[in-house]
């Protein structure tokens, strides 16, 4: 029997996503991507180790209201923001 990924729902349909084990060369596809696969109403839980500002306006010019940004803290090496797909 295999395996479909993209059938797996999480029960409370939050997904953590933590971009300090993520090589920066890499950080902004992976986000992009994580985000591409949710569906309306589901969350992508980020940390970082800094606030991704260059970041959060990229997001505004590719989902526009297509996504919800909610800071969940916002403290010096410690930044936490869930994404909601809307």
């Amino acid at each position: 029997m295999s395996h479909d990924c993209s059938t797996t729902i999480n029960p409370d349909m939050r997904y953590p996503f933590d971009a300090r084990g993520v090589a920066k060369r890499f950080r902004h596809a992976a986000i992009f991507g994580a985000l591409d696969s949710l569906h309306a109403g589901e969350t992508m839980s980020f940390v970082n180790d800094h606030d991704p500002l260059p970041l959060l306006a990229q997001l505004q010019q590719r989902y526009g209201a297509g996504i919800v940004i909610n800071y969940v803290a916002r403290e010096p090496g410690n930044i936490a923001i869930d994404f909601t797909r809307t």
